[in-house]
């Protein structure tokens, strides 16, 4: 079948590039501790926001924040959140801009003290997806909750209960594909 007869997810029908995050990427169990990274912060710049945003100034986020290395991230200061902020490929908000850098802080401080940031993420789930039944949509959860929590008590910005909760299915640590799609006994 093409890929343009598939069954998907409702939300992914509506743009070529939806599209393709859904089919290739979204829901995907995801445990490189930079990418689950940078896919959070990426989820805190779409607050607001709609993801195709996110998506389509995906290319100039990692370019403006250096590929999102949390160890040069890390380094950024009020030149870089000037840089960052007279970027028109990015979302320019500078409380973002500025969680982001704090987040890579958080990361590499997690690091020195020997916590593997996947370890972490993955730590709520016993290492283990969530599979949910695949038919009502939420936008939060008691665990999402529990984790944002934790997250904004390590210090993190931008990760209220919602927003931690799209990055959990992003991430695949929740499968929330609906039903019918195809992606959903492929993750």
């Amino acid at each position: 079948m093409s890929p343009d007869h598939l069954t998907r997810c409702a939300w992914a029908e509506s743009d070529p590039l939806m599209r393709a995050y859904h089919d290739g990427e979204w829901g995907v169990p995801q445990r490189d501790a930079r990418m689950l990274w940078e896919m959070l912060m990426l989820e805190g710049f779409q607050a607001g926001l709609s993801w195709l945003t996110v998506l389509r100034k995906r290319d100039a986020f990692r370019a403006a924040f250096a590929g999102f290395d949390p160890a040069k991230v890390a380094r950024f200061g009020e030149q870089d959140v000037a840089r960052l902020m007279a970027d028109p490929g990015i979302i320019r908000a500078s409380g973002k801009i500025r969680a982001t850098i704090r987040g890579a802080q958080i990361f590499c401080e997690m690091a020195e003290r020997g916590e593997d940031f996947s370890e972490f993420c993955w730590s709520f789930t016993q290492g283990e997806p969530i599979r949910n039944a695949g038919e009502d949509w939420i936008a939060s959860s008691p665990l999402s909750t529990i984790i944002a929590k934790d997250l904004r008590r390590r210090g993190f910005k931008f990760v209220g209960p919602t927003i931690v909760y799209a990055w959990m299915q992003a991430v695949g640590i929740v499968n929330d594909h609906a039903g019918g799609c195809f992606r959903r006994d492929e993750v």
